[in-house]
């Protein structure tokens, strides 16, 4: 009897949601099976990730987020990083200024007063920019999207394996402060995330959060405006001014998130569209214009030449976007000029001849410490929105249990240079939450956490999905490689004699002892109608479907 194959598992979703948290893949699926669209979805599934990732994401934080919205057949991105408050000024760490961290993710200066605590606080722009994005697009009223978040405040949550990992991973070493330290800043976070002998709490220890559970409360019934014009701003003010920040009322009220153009780049007939300087979609969109160059399914799929012109690519993005990007209104240089024709040619042409670009310096400051949720529904609404709290300045507003964002850390303190301190500066951000289109119709959502890693994971990922056809949980979870430096990093799934034979060639190679590594990247695909989901390993999350 000849061997039957099973028949393909095609579920037949029409909507879906993957992000690194499971309790908030869930908030977002509620929405979805509840008739709502997909940026309901995405508010939903943020507002559980700020509850059950603390450390990452929350309403202190800040964002950046594209949608497409069917009815109108455009795109448009939502950029929630805010400014430096307008008290700073450019000198004003330069006395006590130690240098940058290690491994690029920052700034040393004494008692890391702008990394800890209320003097690193900026202004948290996530929520103003989701309110605003909904009055847009939202199907589902603001005040039944909070549900799922008030009930893991309320009732608790698990410390999860990712989270304990971030509790208890050694920051030290790279000139900053533990992060475990930085929960035992204030009595709340000593009461919420410390067990009674004073240690970090453990993989399936609850956390209950019945202030924070409040302050959703009153988002929820007041809306946004509540954070910057209203009595949760206030008490946010009022905390961070007692405890030494420079914070203002003033700087809450006069905050604008913006809607901007995606940069839209043709690769191999497909448009990627990712979001403009201060975010990080530049990089990605140079990658890919450079790589597209060359023949990468000849050079078959992570092969000695494959890695070497990927990681080539990466140093010469690496080293335009030091040299060039920060907040625009800030800086004078036409960063689009790296995507011409003839700059490419150029570059491309330099990976021929074998020469090795020289990474002088990599300005990426951004937190390792972010995360992502990407969201398709029925009808064909994508959002790709990545959030973060910059930096985690453990800092947890009295009486409102949530915690502020460290992202002064993230401004040179030297003045005169593109990312230094000044009222109102805009950081640059390596978040880029990307769409992909096949002509007008959206085929993916895309996005990550991971620094300075995001740009190079969200490149190899979409190579991966648009050259080799993988699906998105494959090529998600297919072994890469980083080029941050003029290092080649790679994870511990690419061969040794693949290793061996890039270091002939005259490469610094780095092993990493993950199996999955660098960026934690989440994803959905719909080609010819099918959804397709995949959720990094690296994280605890999922891509689920209704």
């Amino acid at each position: 009897m000849p061997n039957k194959q099973p028949p393909a598992y095609k579920p037949g979703y029409t909507g879906m949601v993957s992000a690194p948290q499971p309790e908030a893949v869930e908030a977002g699926l509620n929405v979805l099976k509840a008739g709502g669209n997909a940026l309901d979805a995405a508010i939903a599934c943020a507002l559980v990730q700020g509850v059950v990732d603390p450390l990452m994401c929350g309403i202190g934080g800040m964002g950046v987020m594209q949608i497409h919205d069917p009815k109108t057949g455009k795109t448009v991105v939502y950029e929630g990083v805010a400014g430096c408050p307008k008290e700073a000024s450019a000198d004003m760490w330069q006395s006590i200024y130690q240098g940058e961290t290690p491994d690029g993710f920052g700034y040393r200066v004494e008692g890391f007063v702008n990394e800890a605590g209320a003097t690193s606080v900026t202004l948290p722009g996530i929520i103003k920019m989701l309110g605003e994005a909904h009055q847009a697009h939202g199907a589902t009223p603001w005040s039944e999207l909070f549900a799922d978040a008030v009930d893991c405040a309320e009732q608790g949550w698990m410390i999860r394996p990712h989270v304990y990992t971030v509790f208890t991973q050694n920051e030290r070493k790279y000139g900053r402060l533990n992060y475990g330290e930085k929960l035992g800043i204030t009595e709340a976070g000593r009461r919420l995330y410390l067990d009674e002998s004073g240690d970090y709490k453990k993989p399936g220890d609850k956390v209950v959060n019945p202030d924070l559970a409040t302050t959703l409360r009153t988002l929820a019934s007041e809306g946004a405006s509540s954070l910057y014009t209203g009595r949760l701003g206030q008490q946010m003010i009022d905390s961070v001014r007692a405890a030494g920040g420079i914070l203002s009322m003033d700087d809450l009220a006069s905050y604008q998130p913006r809607q901007v153009e995606a940069i839209a780049v043709d690769y191999r007939g497909w448009t990627v569209q990712v979001p403009p300087p201060p975010s990080n979609g530049l990089y990605v969109a140079e990658v890919l214009k450079i790589v597209e160059q060359f023949d990468l399914v000849a050079l078959g799929h992570n092969s000695p030449e494959y890695l070497k012109v990927l990681g080539e690519a990466m140093k010469i993005a690496t080293s335009d976007r030091s040299r060039m990007v920060g907040d625009p209104d800030h800086q004078l240089d036409d960063v689009l000029a790296v995507l011409t024709e003839q700059s490419l040619s150029q570059r491309a042409q330099q990976i021929r001849a074998g020469e090795k670009e020289v990474v002088v310096r990599d300005a990426v400051h951004d937190s390792k410490h972010t995360t992502h949720v990407s969201v398709v529904d029925k009808d064909g609404m994508f959002v790709s929105l990545t959030h973060t709290l910059g930096n985690p300045s453990g800092f947890i507003v009295d009486g409102a249990g949530y915690m502020l964002n460290g992202g002064m850390s993230l401004y040179d303190p030297i003045p005169g240079r593109p990312n230094s301190i000044a009222p109102g500066k805009r950081r640059f951000s390596t978040m880029a939450p990307v769409l992909v289109f096949d002509g007008a119709t959206p085929v993916v959502s895309l996005g990550a956490p991971g620094a300075s890693w995001i740009g190079p994971a969200l490149a190899q990922v979409l190579i991966n999905v648009l050259d080799w056809g993988m699906d998105m949980q494959t090529a998600i979870s297919a072994p890469r490689m980083v080029a941050t430096g003029n290092q080649l990093d790679i994870s511990n799934r690419i061969p040794l004699a693949t290793q061996r034979a890039i270091e002939a060639s005259g490469y610094e190679v780095r092993r990493s002892h993950l199996s999955f590594a660098f960026a934690g990247v989440h994803g959905i695909s719909r080609f010819d109608g099918e959804l397709c989901g995949g959720a990094d390993p690296q994280r605890d999350g999922y891509a689920g479907g209704v």
